[in-house]
């Protein structure tokens, strides 16, 4: 079973999962990020493909993609750093998932992209700009084919048709964005987004849903996980490991602001 569905088979509630880019901010500490996030209890982990242009991200992410791309950062070498993960007496058991935008997957070939995911133990990805019938008709039979879950995200924008066609033609998980803005930490979820998230809720989806843009405190960690399965952290974490530069400690800073 793909790990993805592994997790939300044994685990259906205060699920985290945390996003990096890698790359930033040192080139080399991918997988080293990873192993200590897992120590820590994190359950799922995000890792950016960094890019020139990445549309869906605020600044925080933004400038770290700018420092993995000036690292020397390429999706070719991300693999490289991944291989190796998933063997061993220190193994990576957590689902990975890649996100990352078109231009490089493109670039790299689906049906190669794909089959290094599989490869290094990629359970996943989660590409903002790829269009849905793109997904369907290109993106979506390779991906089936190496037991990769491509995730597509939903925003308050997202009409309930289209939320009801995502959920029958994905599987893993549903990315429940919190607003219709680029990613970023907020002090909390207002009545528009609690609306939100109560409306998602009452449809009845097939697939668990987590939700993410803008946690970065103990209020929008619990309403998230009140409101779905689990939480997805990007920008906080990412400030917070260009801080310390340390993963240890951004974790004990992150866990400190979420008071978990």
């Amino acid at each position: 079973m793909n790990r993805i569905n592994q997790l939300f088979s044994t685990k259906k509630e205060q699920i985290l999962s945390l996003y990096f880019c890698a790359g930033a901010p040192v080139l080399d500490t991918t997988a080293q990020v990873i192993r200590t996030m897992q120590r820590r209890g994190i359950d799922m982990i995000e890792v950016g493909i960094p890019f020139s242009d990445p549309m869906a991200d605020g600044p925080v992410i933004q400038n770290a993609a700018t420092c993995a791309l000036r690292n020397g950062m390429t999706l070719r070498k991300l693999f490289a750093q991944l291989d190796g993960l998933r063997q061993g007496d220190n193994a990576v058991t957590i689902p990975l998932l890649l996100m990352g935008y078109m231009n490089p997957i493109v670039h790299y070939g689906y049906e190669a992209f794909f089959a290094e995911c599989r490869r290094v133990g990629v359970d996943g990805v989660i590409i903002p700009d790829l269009p849905f019938r793109d997904y369907l008709e290109e993106v979506k039979p390779v991906a089936d084919h190496y037991d990769v879950r491509v995730i597509m995200l939903i925003t308050p924008e997202t009409s309930d048709e289209r939320i009801h066609f995502i959920d029958e033609h994905t599987d893993g998980f549903i990315y429940m964005v919190s607003s219709a803005a680029t990613t970023g930490a907020q002090k909390e979820f207002d009545e528009a987004k609690q609306a939100y998230f109560n409306k998602v809720n009452q449809m009845a989806l097939r697939n668990p849903r987590m939700i993410g843009f803008g946690i970065s405190n103990r209020q929008t960690l619990e309403s998230a996980q009140r409101n779905a399965a689990g939480a997805i952290i990007g920008s906080k974490f990412v400030t917070l490991l260009q801080e310390e530069q340390d993963a240890d400690r951004a974790l004990d800073r992150l866990f400190e602001a979420l008071q978990v």
